[in-house]
C-alpha cells in the first residue's frame, strides 16, 4: 500500500510544481524536488531524473547554484543508467548557468569538456567539437593559448575532410593561429605554414592573407600596417569580440617592442 501512496504522492507534488511554474513561482522548484526524492525511493529513476531536470529549470533564475545541485543529480542518474548522451545535454546547460548566471568561466569550462568527452564516447564528434570550440574561446579569453591551439587544430583537421565543414577549417586554423601570434611571432609564422600544407585552400582564404600580413607588419614594427590591414578585413567580414580581443593582444606586443626599441 505505501508505494500508491508515495506515487500518489508524488503526483501531488509535481501538478503543485506545475501550478507554481504556471504562476512563474520559485517554489515549483521545490517541490519538483520533493517529486524527484520520492521517485528515487520508489526506484523510479528515470522520474526522478526528469524532476530534477525540471527542478533544475525552475530554480535557474531565482536560485542558480540550486540549478546546478538539481541537474548534477539528474546527470548522476543518467550516467548509471548509462545514457551519456543525455548526460552531456545538461551538462551544457550547467555550462551555460556558470556562464551567464554565475559567471564562473572555469567552471564552465570543465562543464563542457565533461560534455564533450561523453560525446565523445558515444560518437558524436561534432556535438562534442561544438563543446570543445567553447572551450578554446575561453581558453584562450584566459591565455590558456596551447589548450585553445590543440582544440582548433583538431576541430580545424575534423572539419577540413568533411564535405560539410570544409569552408570553416578556416576559420579553425585561423583562430588557431592567432593563439600562436599571442604567444610568439616565429610559432605563428610556422603554424601558417603547417597549415597551408595541410590545407592548400586556406592559402586562398582572407583569413590566411590577414595573418600573413599582420605577421610582416610585426616583423617591420609598423602598427599602422597592422591597423589598416585588420581594418580593411573588417569592412569585408565583421569581427567579432573574441576576434577583436585576440587582435588587440597582438597589437600590443608590437606596440610593447616599439617603445622597447626608442
Amino acid at each position: 500500500k505505501g508505494s500508491s501512496k508515495t506515487e500518489e504522492a508524488c503526483d501531488m507534488y509535481v501538478r503543485a510544481a506545475n501550478m507554481y511554474k504556471m504562476a512563474k513561482n520559485w517554489s515549483a522548484g521545490n517541490a519538483f524536488s520533493q517529486a524527484a526524492r520520492l521517485h528515487l525511493q520508489m526506484q523510479s529513476k528515470h522520474d526522478a531524473a526528469t524532476n530534477f531536470i525540471d527542478a533544475g529549470n525552475a530554480f535557474k533564475k531565482a536560485d542558480p547554484q540550486e540549478a546546478i545541485n538539481c541537474l548534477n543529480r539528474a546527470i548522476e542518474i543518467y550516467t548509471d543508467m548509462g545514457r551519456f548522451t543525455i548526460a552531456a545535454k545538461h551538462h551544457i546547460s550547467i555550462a551555460e548557468i556558470y556562464e551567464t548566471e554565475l559567471v564562473d568561466i572555469d567552471k564552465a569550462i570543465a562543464h563542457y569538456e565533461q560534455a564533450a568527452d561523453y560525446y565523445k564516447g558515444e560518437e558524436s564528434t561534432s556535438s562534442a567539437n561544438k563543446c570543445l570550440l567553447k572551450v578554446a574561446t575561453y581558453a584562450a579569453q584566459l591565455e590558456q593559448y596551447p589548450k585553445a591551439i590543440e582544440i582548433y587544430e583538431q576541430v580545424g583537421t575534423h572539419a577540413m575532410d568533411s564535405t560539410l565543414l570544409k569552408y570553416s577549417a578556416k576559420d579553425h586554423f585561423f583562430k588557431a593561429a592567432l593563439c600562436h601570434f599571442c604567444v610568439d611571432m616565429l610559432n605563428a609564422k610556422l603554424a601558417v605554414q603547417k597549415y597551408e600544407e595541410m590545407f592548400p585552400a586556406f592559402s586562398d582564404s582572407r583569413e590566411c592573407k590577414l595573418v600573413k600580413k599582420l605577421l610582416d607588419a610585426c616583423e617591420e614594427q609598423n602598427v599602422d600596417a597592422y591597423t589598416d590591414s585588420v581594418k580593411e578585413f573588417d569592412t569585408i567580414s565583421r569581427l567579432d569580440q573574441w576576434l577583436t580581443t585576440m587582435l588587440l593582444r597582438i597589437k600590443k606586443t608590437i606596440q610593447d617592442e616599439e617603445s622597447d626599441l626608442r
